[in-house]
């Protein structure tokens, strides 16, 4: 095992800016995600951590050691890519002990280290099939062997899961998780999946054109977002956002909108963008603030009814009871308490509140 940093790490392809001076320092057994849209810097920062991309400047160090000179496999880690890349002419076992074979590990030893991956990730009974007989979890599986035999120091994923259906997402991350738990190794992993990197990571990192904004442990990145858009980006549906100016302790929005904020203690004036969950929005009166729009759309979801609401030109999304479904066309009541309102500035879009 071992801690991984990177010191001002950038990456240029000519004249365009992929990844733009990241500094971040990931202890040792550390669960780590990096998140953020397509094209945000998440994968070439991955892929310059393996040596599969070469750093245009800064630093990456593993173990404390600098590593930008060092090839792949002098670094010690071990990759398992969303493709599973596994050789379909090889048995499971063969694909498992290729790496081994490779680095000259003895065959009592290889047959160990295959053995108790196989028993961890269930798949000890497909040891003699071939890739194409599998299906894609198990697959999947496989290729997170081949990457635990080698007992690496550092593990990295890079989207693992995007070639499975959503049935198989859930148990194969739930696995990963159990497999961290049962490793300690220090694990680094991609994805554009933010449900992923809620459930997995110990802490998330956002990334956007290349450089982080923000990093913290799932409840801090969702409970105190540092900008609209990593409030946006984190939670499904994704944060309403409202344009507001505060006078006051009153915060004037759209269709007459009004919401009394001096429960919030002090608080800035003028232009606002006012953030608000879906899953913190209630239906009727209450305690908190009151408010209400025209339904727009209904979606329900078995377990939650999803309500799209219009107040003035702005739609809020409510995630509501199951039991709760108003008709589009209907005018309804709707409640949040007044810690669960962000506050934005308008013109940063970084919060204030």
């Amino acid at each position: 095992m071992a801690s991984v940093s990177f010191d001002k790490l950038s990456k240029n392809y000519g004249t365009s800016q992929v990844v733009d001076g990241i500094d971040l320092d990931i202890a040792d057994g550390e669960f780590l995600v990096l998140v953020g849209p397509s094209g945000s810097g998440k994968s070439t920062v991955l892929r310059m951590l393996a040596g599969l991309e070469a750093v245009t400047s800064g630093e990456i160090r593993i173990g404390g050691q600098r590593v930008n000179h060092l090839q792949p496999r002098q670094r010690d880690i071990a990759m398992v890519f969303q493709d599973y890349a596994l050789y379909p002419h090889k048995t499971v076992r063969e694909n498992l002990g290729f790496g081994l074979k490779v680095r000259g590990i003895p065959g009592d030893e290889a047959q160990r280290r295959i053995i108790d991956a196989a028993d961890m990730l269930g798949i000890a009974q497909l040891l003699d099939r071939r890739p194409g007989q599998l299906s894609g979890g198990q697959r999947q599986r496989v290729a997170m062997g081949r990457a635990i035999v080698r007992r690496p120091q550092v593990f990295l994923f890079d989207e693992p899961l995007s070639n499975l259906d959503a049935k198989l997402r859930g148990q194969v991350r739930t696995e990963i998780k159990r497999l961290h738990q049962a490793l300690g190794t220090t694990i680094i992993y991609v994805t554009h999946d933010q449900v992923e990197a809620m459930t997995l990571a110990d802490r998330i990192v956002i990334l956007r054109g290349g450089a982080i904004e923000q990093v913290g442990t799932p409840d801090q990145i969702y409970n105190t977002p540092a900008n609209i858009f990593v409030g946006g980006f984190i939670g499904a549906p994704a944060m309403n956002f409202l344009p507001a100016r505060i006078a006051g302790h009153v915060a004037h929005a759209a269709d007459g909108l009004s919401f009394d904020l001096s429960q919030l203690g002090a608080i800035p004036q003028g232009d606002v963008v006012l953030g608000m969950r879906p899953e913190h929005i209630r239906a009727g009166s209450g305690a908190g603030i009151d408010f209400s729009g025209i339904v727009q759309v209904v979606e329900p979801l078995g377990a939650d009814t999803l309500v799209h609401i219009g107040i003035g030109d702005a739609t809020v999304t409510a995630r509501l009871e199951p039991t709760q479904k108003p008709k589009p066309g209907q005018r309804v009541q709707l409640n949040i308490a007044p810690g669960h309102i962000h506050v934005f500035d308008a013109v940063t879009e970084r919060a204030m509140l």
